[in-house]
């Protein structure tokens, strides 16, 4: 707290007090910024990492949550029974939690959000979650059943999804502006293009955050964003977007850096139902005309780990196939040739604001060029890639990072943006739904890896790093990101 106009005698005593070592006060607000804005604030109806980047666990909650080091642990749910058909889950809740605006949260929201996330109409980004739960039934106010049609080894992982938080009926129709959750900080107000202020709640059920105020402050331009936290304008950068800076922080006292890791496989997705796009030799041709060393030293300053299919190396069950793609233009030639295309062909590249995408995609372009492969590069806006590219299937390559957390079942959608339709890996992926067994399924999953590796799906580059730069007084903040979260729940000031 700040007093102006008060008389010099006072300040002068507050500043014996300082002298004689009484302790000042803790700091208690945090500005975070952040490259991406969300295009809006509701996690269960849209596909961007922003909107949970803000929300996760801040402001809205599920029966169970990720931690920093990616195990899942219960959440609004303090507990819960499984059938020995482990096909019926029965959530015991948590006793006293309320949403924002004062309401109690029920078995009721519970079922009212699962239903809703699953109904036909669902606008969920992520419906193929929910998809095995055949009903949702409230037992009394704290108990709530979810009986599956199929076991499904992944339920309690797949309700830690940000797209699976829970909300209230009573104001889901304000969600996407003025979102109330249940979190331990409430949503204050949104300047667009600019900023989004959270308020701690005073009423929260769990651990009261430390934090009584944050602020995330959206800065798209990698200069703009060095200059930002040099002025020490902005407390911290999560997902920090010019990597060569780090050097300059790391040798500055009044920083730290987190070099963390995310499940954020980045792709060069590729319209598989557009021609000649749909022909796995061109497919391939596109894969080994890549030389994914160069793209990540070009465009990330070497942070990254080269990948040759959609999983993340630091899974047990990760498979290196990225010999199945190396770097051979010669290859790459000879297989267009083979397609009855010697002279190359012309597409687009549509790539959406992040560094990684916008850096990369000129890398990209000029190898693909080298091999006849000739690329129209159009810089969209976020919400213009998501209309664009997810919705709307208009496009032929565009550069992403996937960051949603254990995501190889989107390879069994055919109707996903990338079009892939593969019978087989279908039904290897609903075996692998249905499967609990951990060996089982960590033979599915390598299964399922190299099928989508070997029909070069997509190319595929680097697990995205996640570079941190934060005052060196902070602590708390996550390392690396199993998802798509800033969880400022348990970040304090250093005394």
């Amino acid at each position: 707290m700040t007093f102006q106009g008060t008389k010099l005698a006072f300040a002068s005593a507050l500043a014996l007090c300082a002298g004689l070592g009484v302790a000042q006060a803790q700091q208690t607000d945090i500005t975070v910024a952040l490259q991406l804005e969300p295009p809006h604030l509701d996690p269960t109806s849209a596909a961007a990492g922003a909107i949970d980047q803000v929300l996760y666990s801040n402001v809205f909650e599920g029966l169970t949550r990720f931690m920093g080091d990616g195990s899942v642990v219960a959440g609004l749910a303090k507990s819960w029974d499984i059938s020995e058909d482990n096909l019926t889950y029965t959530f015991h809740l948590q006793d006293g939690v309320t949403f924002h605006d004062g309401s109690a949260f029920t078995a009721d929201d519970v079922k009212f959000s699962l239903d809703r996330a699953r109904a036909e109409d669902s606008v969920n980004a992520q419906k193929a979650l929910f998809e095995d739960i055949a009903s949702v039934e409230v037992v009394d106010p704290l108990t709530v059943t979810v009986t599956l049609a199929q076991p499904n080894g992944s339920f309690l992982f797949n309700l830690a999804w940000g797209d699976a938080v829970i909300v209230a009926e009573e104001s889901i129709e304000g969600i996407k502006n003025a979102p109330v959750g249940t979190g331990a900080f409430q949503f204050a107000n949104w300047v667009q293009g600019d900023k989004v202020e959270l308020t701690r709640n005073d009423a929260y059920w769990g651990d009261a955050p430390a934090l009584t105020e944050v602020t995330f402050k959206f800065i798209s331009d990698p200069t703009a964003a060095f200059a930002a936290m040099m002025a020490q304008d902005i407390d911290a950068f999560v997902s920090y977007p010019a990597p060569e800076n780090l050097p300059q922080f790391d040798a500055d006292p009044r920083f730290q850096v987190l070099r963390g890791s995310s499940e954020g496989e980045t792709i060069l997705s590729t319209n598989n139902a557009l021609p000649p796009l749909d022909d796995v030799k061109v497919r391939k041709a596109i894969a080994h005309a890549i030389d994914r060393q160069s793209i990540i030293d070009g465009a990330m300053f070497g942070l990254g780990t080269p990948i040759g299919t959609h999983f993340a190396p630091h899974n047990p069950d990760y498979v290196d196939l990225t010999a199945n793609s190396a770097y051979d233009p010669e290859l790459s030639k000879q297989l267009l040739a083979e397609a009855g295309l010697p002279d190359g062909f012309t597409t687009t590249l549509k790539l959406p604001p992040p560094s990684y995408a916008r850096r990369g995609g000129e890398i990209v372009a000029a190898q693909l060029r080298a091999v006849g492969i000739q690329t129209e590069i159009t810089n969209l806006e976020w919400a213009q890639w998501l209309e664009q590219v997810f919705r709307g299937n208009d496009f032929g390559l565009t550069i992403i990072s996937h960051t949603e957390p254990m995501d190889i079942g989107i390879y069994a959608r055919p109707d996903y943006y990338f079009q892939y339709d593969n019978p087989t890996l279908q039904e290897l992926i609903e075996t692998l739904d249905a499967t609990t067994d951990p060996a089982k399924r960590s033979e599915l999953l390598q299964q399922a890896q190299t099928i989508i590796s070997e029909d070069y799906v997509n190319g595929y580059l680097f697990q995205l790093a996640v570079p941190t730069v934060a005052d060196a007084r902070i602590q708390g903040l996550w390392e690396n990101a199993p998802t798509q979260a800033t969880d400022l729940t348990g970040v304090s000031w250093a005394e």
